[in-house]
């Protein structure tokens, strides 16, 4: 999972999944803390730097927590917090987690997807991929709409079968995999039937030339 490292809770966040997956899990018995389970780094967490593994960084989740320092007292606060977490309803935050491939902005995620576009493979679900081309085709729209000095005001006033959507419905229909109902829905351009008849008739037209 790709998360966003803003310092808006979203590394908070999943730390937090991991670290009580063992609850969850009902892997502990009775009152035992969440460091009595063995297969899990949030032990290594309570302790002193130097009787932790070299690569374990802590300095970040402490700082998401809030806490400035990691000394005893900060290690000890940080372990009362994950244990008060345990005790609250987080279904709904979780959820993101569990079902997502990255956690975090619309922003993040919306850049996370453009970058993607056209490199999602097999591996990468259906929902991935619409998901990453249409992330595509509403840059290009956005990035022809400032071309043009256009806003989406603009865009709904001009009208349907105008050329300039006419030009740019047909590269997003060469460029991504967006239906034609999405296209005239973000484009301002009536049904998908009609925006059908105008690229056939663009075709038609260049093929004569």
């Amino acid at each position: 999972m790709l998360v966003e490292g803003s310092g808006n809770g979203y590394l908070r966040t999943v730390c937090d999944y991991v670290h009580l997956n063992p609850a969850r899990a009902r892997l502990l018995k009775g009152r035992q803390p969440l460091e009595a389970f063995a297969w899990s780094s949030y032990g290594d967490y309570l302790k002193a730097p130097r009787q932790r593994p070299a690569w374990l960084r802590v300095d970040r989740l402490l700082g998401e927590k809030g806490i400035p320092k990691d000394s005893a007292a900060g290690r000890e606060q940080f372990a009362w917090l994950t244990e008060e977490r345990r005790r609250e309803d987080l279904g709904a935050e979780f959820k993101p987690v569990e079902r997502g491939w990255c956690l975090g902005s619309e922003e993040f995620r919306q850049e996370l997807l453009e970058a993607a576009a056209g490199q999602m493979g097999a591996s990468h679900t259906g929902a991935e991929r619409r998901e990453a081309q249409e992330a595509k085709a509403k840059r290009m729209i956005r990035e022809e709409l400032k071309r043009m000095g256009w806003d989406t005001r603009t865009l709904r006033q001009v009208g349907k079968g105008d050329k300039r959507k006419v030009r740019l419905a047909a590269r997003l229909r060469k460029e991504t995999t967006m239906s034609l109902k999405w296209i005239a829905q973000h484009l301002e351009m009536g049904s998908w039937t009609y925006v059908s008849n105008l690229l056939g008739g663009m075709r038609k037209a260049e093929k004569f030339k």
